[in-house]
């Protein structure tokens, strides 16, 4: 496939989505919302979806109601890089301050996971789950490291999938044309918890996304689930097809573009153009087309333009 690949995380909360990414904006620099919707008619009502920015990554998010909740399985790691702060006259001083600042709006009514404070990783790294259910592990970065954006998808593997970090990682890279390898670091021996060649940390770019991903060996009660899943905007049904048929493994869970992959990680295979048929369409169309991609599996894009073309009266 040589279509560009366009990988955008959503979030999938209860009521609350307009309301977390909006104080998420409001925490980062170059963050905006991009964009706002009510979409009708859906299993559980009229739901808030909306697109916005978060120091330069793109999401989406939606009220969904409460089938699914967001946990630590898939947190958002944000780099405090003091390259980022260069023009200030303490960079580092600047990327601790703002990481401080951050963490303690977060920490508000949130849960602490991991306390800041210095970690033979990091001088300066906490995790917390926020108010809404989004976890963030916050970071002062090494600025004389390879450089990534700064705010970054983790996945970590738990559970029945301990031990599959790397497998992820090298299917992920197969997958997807438009990818590069990052880092990768096993367990030490001393670790004795982890079984020998567990992956302590791993990143890598699909698209214009990096990802990071490690195990964990701890009893962890959760897994992925569909409350963070991962878009891909296709351009034609040959890019629908051809994700559909190699990242599908669940068929139980198929439903309106949505799959689970091998690892049971949610994605969204949905053309790009039902962005535009739902910022666009009059409420007729976007009606019409949502009660037609409800109605999917893997999503038939010709029918949503013939859908979409009818309802328009064309």
């Amino acid at each position: 496939m040589n279509d560009k690949l366009n990988l955008v995380p959503h979030l999938w909360f209860d009521t609350q989505a307009v309301e977390a990414a909006e104080f998420y904006c409001s925490l980062f620099p170059d963050s905006r919302i991009i964009s706002k919707g009510v979409m009708k008619g859906t299993p559980s009502g009229d739901c808030d979806y909306l697109s916005f920015e978060l120091w330069g990554q793109k999401f989406e998010a939606l009220s969904g109601g409460p089938l699914f909740k967001l946990n630590p399985s898939i947190s958002l790691m944000v780099n405090f890089d003091p390259l980022f702060f260069r023009d200030q006259s303490d960079p580092e001083n600047a990327a601790r301050g703002a990481l401080t600042g951050i963490w303690e709006s977060l920490i508000e009514g949130g849960t602490v996971m991991m306390e800041l404070g210095a970690y033979n990783f990091s001088s300066l790294y906490g995790w917390v789950q926020d108010r809404f259910g989004l976890n963030w592990q916050l970071i002062l970065t090494d600025p004389g490291g390879d450089p990534r954006p700064a705010v970054i998808p983790s996945m970590m593997f738990v559970g029945e999938n301990y031990g599959k970090a790397r497998e992820a990682g090298e299917f992920y890279l197969s997958l997807f044309e438009s990818s590069e390898p990052g880092l990768f670091v096993t367990y030490p021996p001393e670790m004795t918890s982890e079984k020998e060649g567990a992956v302590m940390f791993s990143d890598f770019r699909l698209g214009e996304t990096w990802l990071t991903a490690n195990d964990s060996a701890y009893d962890h009660k959760f897994q992925f689930n569909e409350a963070f899943s991962f878009i891909l905007n296709c351009s034609s049904q040959e890019m629908i097809d051809y994700y559909w048929s190699r990242l599908s493994a669940v068929p139980e869970a198929e439903a309106c573009g949505w799959l689970k992959d091998q690892f049971g990680v949610s994605w969204q295979i949905l053309p790009g153009e039902l962005n535009t048929m739902m910022d666009q369409g009059n409420d007729e169309q976007k009606q019409a087309v949502t009660k037609a991609f409800l109605d999917m599996k893997k999503i038939d894009l010709p029918r949503l333009r013939d859908v979409y073309k009818e309802a328009r009266g064309g």
